[in-house]
């Protein structure tokens, strides 16, 4: 609806762009712009006069009920009835996918766990936001593939591995490792020393342990996967992505790469993008940095997935080294240079405040959500939930608090809120969908079946924001902001829920059909847009 009345404000206006939003306020109407401002201003006559003026070249439209002119020149447009009532008739099971990215290619690389590794609530946070982002673009009509990137090899492998063979746990290992590397010379070398013979693949050994731990590692990152709902079209791993980036960085020296101190190879970002720096790709003793090796993940990627764009999702820690490896990348892949995007994303903060893996101070997403677990059933013990149930419901709550946002800035988990069954809630949601089921299971046992026949005389603010759902979707898509569709529910589900308090949806009266064929919207609409969100519903709440 947004495209179609920018389309007659062109057309009326002789404008190229043309604004048009959803009112904050209901009271100024469905949708609203500010063309007549803007042409006023560059034209040099009264705001009103244009406005008028546009509107009565605009003339009569079936779906427009009446438009107004608010303030120094706001056209506000209000929709008619019949419009808002064929358009929740066509609400359907696919209701919000669009086509605005059609034939569009997109790989969204996310979540990263690293093997010998804790999976923690650093790879929580980011795998909510990269699997709603890459669901919200496929909505959208993108073809999306997903992927997650392991280091499996590097120092902090070493680490891991030289503290293994002293005892420790898998998943204490690197904790572990990285101190004594830190606090013991000696040790150190040791692990400088094994990391090379890692690279080199030169003792079956420390490879048979390697390569267990990895299995075992990825073993328990596919549990945590299946429990948030995530699946990867490709893993991809630094073993595979070191050695290609190694031979085109070799193969691009005295071109775009040149040596550094001691041997090193660098690339001077400067050079080539203002406000970039000088990162080292291939180090000292002739191993691929991180850099060197994003260069083989490029190649890979390319590969494997013909894409328009390529999406890395991850902490805002790493903002400077994508803005010098994109360049690089550009450099040796130009036909790869615009087709890269890094979402930076702020950190997951407990009360406690920072976690960090390199002291063993971390907090894991599964303690997380154990957590959260134990806070749902303190607060619905009394409502009989099965443990699937309230495992949904905990991680809708982390999910909801993570995507509530504008990505970018950090999140103080609030472990209270964020359980709330009153608003602002993953589970407010989640609760909002289980009670408009249970309406809709009333209506079935009492044979009330949805039907249009008899309307009201005037819909309602629940009518109005229904039908705003497929935009929402496309704007979000657009932006790569979940946060967009979590507000909209939210607003949503507060319009049914005093919808549902003012109003007797299933009785013996005329109305009642209309009132179920509503609510069975709605519940489609819910449903659909916790899809997006990646937030599975329970059965009962």
């Amino acid at each position: 609806m947004i495209e179609e009345i920018k389309e007659l404000l062109k057309k009326a206006t002789g404008e190229k762009d043309v604004v048009v939003e959803i009112p904050a306020d209901k009271q100024f109407g469905d949708y609203s712009t500010n063309v007549a401002l803007a042409l006023a201003k560059k034209i040099g006559r009264s705001p009103h006069e244009v406005a008028q003026e546009i509107i009565s070249h605009i003339g009569t439209q079936k779906f427009i009920e009446k438009i107004e002119i608010a303030g120094p020149g706001f056209i506000n447009f209000y929709l008619s009835k019949d419009f808002f009532i064929g358009e929740i008739k066509g609400i359907g099971k696919n209701f919000g996918n669009g086509t605005h990215a059609k034939g569009y290619k997109v790989i969204v690389e996310h979540t990263q766990p690293n093997p010998f590794k804790v999976f923690h609530i650093g790879h929580l946070m980011n795998n909510a936001i990269g699997e709603s982002v890459a669901r919200i673009i496929n909505a959208n009509g993108a073809t999306v593939k997903t992927a997650t990137y392991h280091g499996d090899v590097g120092l902090h492998i070493a680490k891991a591995i030289w503290a293994m063979r002293k005892g420790a746990t898998l998943q204490e290992s690197y904790a572990v490792g990285n101190k004594a590397y830190e606090e013991n010379e000696a040790y150190k070398q040791e692990m400088l020393d094994m990391n090379k013979k890692i690279y080199e693949k030169s003792d079956k050994a420390i490879n048979d342990l390697l390569m267990q731990g990895k299995k075992d590692s990825l073993t328990q990152f596919e549990g945590m996967y299946q429990k948030l709902g995530s699946t990867f079209d490709y893993h991809f791993y630094e073993s595979e992505a070191g050695e290609i980036g190694k031979k085109f960085v070799l193969e691009n020296l005295g071109k775009i790469f040149e040596k550094g101190e001691q041997g090193a190879i660098v690339f001077r970002g400067e050079n080539f993008e203002p406000k970039t720096h000088t990162r080292v790709f291939i180090n000292a003793e002739g191993f691929p940095t991180y850099e060197g090796k994003e260069v083989g993940l490029a190649k890979i990627k390319k590969d494997k997935f013909k894409y328009d764009s390529s999406i890395t999702i991850t902490a805002n820690e790493q903002n400077s080294f994508f803005n010098v490896v994109e360049v690089a990348i550009g450099q040796v892949f130009p036909q790869l240079k615009g087709k890269m995007r890094h979402l930076a994303h702020g950190l997951l903060k407990l009360p406690s405040g920072k976690m960090s893996s390199r002291t063993g101070t971390i907090i894991s997403a599964e303690e997380l959500i154990n957590q959260v677990k134990e806070k749902v059933l303190a607060k619905a013990r009394d409502r009989s939930l099965t443990n699937e149930d309230i495992e949904k419901i905990a991680i809708g709550a982390i999910k909801y608090s993570i995507l509530r946002q504008h990505i970018g800035g950090d999140i103080i988990f609030d472990f209270e809120k964020s359980i709330s069954f009153e608003g602002d809630s993953g589970p407010y949601l989640q609760y909002t969908y289980v009670r408009a089921m249970s309406v809709l299971q009333k209506a079935k046992t009492e044979k009330v079946k949805p039907s249009f026949k008899k309307v009201p005389k005037e819909v309602g603010a629940l009518e109005k924001m229904m039908r705003q759902f497929p935009e929402i979707v496309e704007k979000a898509g657009q932006l790569y902001e979940p946060h967009i569709i979590v507000l909209y529910l939210t607003e949503l589900a507060r319009e049914f829920n005093n919808y549902y308090a003012h109003s007797k949806i299933v009785d013996k009266t005329d109305e009642s059909p209309y009132k179920v064929a509503l609510t069975h919207a709605f519940s489609i609409i819910m449903n659909n847009g916790l899809q997006l969100l990646g937030i599975s519903v329970p059965e009962k709440m």
